[in-house]
C-alpha cells in the first residue's frame, strides 16, 4: 500500500470545503485532477471515502482516516517550514572552486537557486583546472568545490555529464546523431590536457582505438579555435556547450562514456554549516535540475 500526501491534501481539501469544485480552488488544481486524486486515494485503501452528496460527506472509513490524514500533512507541513527556517536563518561565506566549463556551464543556475534560496549566504568563486580545484579543497584555500567522480556518496550530485565530439559544421559527420570514436581517427585529435583526459583515454580503450592527440592546448578558447581553424576535432564534456561558437557542433561519441559532477566539501576536515546548506539545498532538488540544456 503506497500512499501520498498529494491524495491526503485533495481528500482533507474535500471534507473541509464540502465539495470538490471549491477545493480544486483552495488548491489551485483543476476538479479532475482533485477527483482523480481521491479516486486514487479510494483504490489504494480499497474503500470509498466519501459520499459524493451536496455537501459531500465522510464514509466510515472516510472518518476513521481523517485525524490521520490531517496529522500526515500537520507533520509535513512543519518539516518544510523547519528546513525553510534553515535555510533562511544560515549565513556566511563559501569560496567554491570550480573548472571553467563549470562556472560556465552550471554555476549561473547554481549561484541563482542560492541566492533565492539562502540569501545570507555568498559564494565567492574561485575558478581553476580539475587538479586545482581538488588542490585548493583540500588545501584549505577553498571550503567547496564541483569535483569529478568523488571517491565516496558525500555532496549532492549536479548532473551526469556525457562526452561528445567537437566538430566544425562542415564536417562531414556534423549531421551525425552520433559518431564512433574511431570514425576521427583521420582527424588530429586536439585535447586540453586536464581532468578529462582520462576519460577520453577511456572512451579510446572502450573502443579498442589508439589514443594519440595531436595537439596539446592548455585553454578551452585555444582548443575551440584551433577546432574552428580546421585544424583537427576535439572530444569534450556536454557541460561544456554554453562556451561552443555557433560554427562548431557537439555530437555524441560512441563508445557512450559520462562523468559524475558533484558539489561537495572537504573530504578531511569539517563541513562549515554554510556548505552544509548548500549543499542540502541541492540535494533536496529534483535529479537533472542543473543538467545542461
Amino acid at each position: 500500500m503506497t500512499l501520498n500526501l498529494p491524495q491526503l491534501r485533495a481528500f482533507v481539501a474535500v471534507v473541509d470545503a464540502g465539495g470538490f469544485g471549491t477545493a480544486a480552488v483552495d488548491l489551485g488544481l483543476s476538479q479532475s485532477a482533485v477527483s482523480h486524486a481521491v479516486a486514487s486515494l479510494e483504490r489504494t485503501l480499497a474503500g470509498p471515502l466519501i459520499v459524493r452528496s451536496t455537501p459531500v460527506r465522510t464514509t466510515t472509513l472516510g472518518d476513521a482516516i481523517l485525524a490521520h490524514a490531517r496529522s500526515a500533512l500537520a507533520a509535513s507541513d512543519a518539516i518544510r517550514e523547519a528546513a525553510a527556517l534553515h535555510d533562511a536563518t544560515t549565513s556566511g561565506t563559501v569560496r567554491l572552486a570550480a573548472t571553467p566549463t563549470v562556472c560556465q556551464g552550471l554555476l549561473p543556475s547554481l549561484l541563482r537557486h542560492w541566492e533565492e534560496r539562502l540569501p545570507a549566504v555568498r559564494v565567492r568563486v574561485f575558478q581553476g583546472s580539475g587538479e586545482e580545484t581538488e588542490a585548493w579543497l583540500a588545501s584549505a584555500a577553498a571550503d567547496a568545490a564541483v569535483v569529478v567522480d568523488p571517491p565516496d556518496d558525500t555532496g549532492a550530485p549536479l548532473v551526469t555529464d556525457p562526452f561528445l565530439a567537437l566538430l566544425p559544421q562542415d564536417h562531414p559527420l556534423a549531421g551525425e546523431k552520433s559518431v564512433h570514436v574511431t570514425e576521427l581517427a583521420d582527424d588530429p585529435l586536439v585535447l586540453s590536457p586536464n581532468g578529462c583526459e582520462r576519460h577520453i583515454r577511456t572512451i579510446h580503450r572502450l573502443a579498442g582505438e589508439e589514443y594519440t592527440p595531436a595537439h596539446r592546448v592548455r585553454d578551452l578558447p585555444t582548443l575551440i579555435s584551433m577546432v574552428q581553424a580546421g585544424l583537427g576535432v576535439s572530444i569534450l564534456p556536454r557541460v561544456s556547450r554554453p562556451l561552443i561558437p555557433d560554427d562548431l557542433v557537439l555530437v555524441p561519441v560512441t563508445p557512450h562514456h559520462s562523468r559524475s559532477l558533484v558539489l561537495c566539501g572537504p573530504q578531511e576536515r569539517p563541513w562549515s554549516p554554510a556548505v552544509h546548506a548548500l549543499v542540502d539545498s541541492v540535494a533536496r532538488l529534483p535529479s537533472g535540475v542543473f543538467g545542461p540544456a
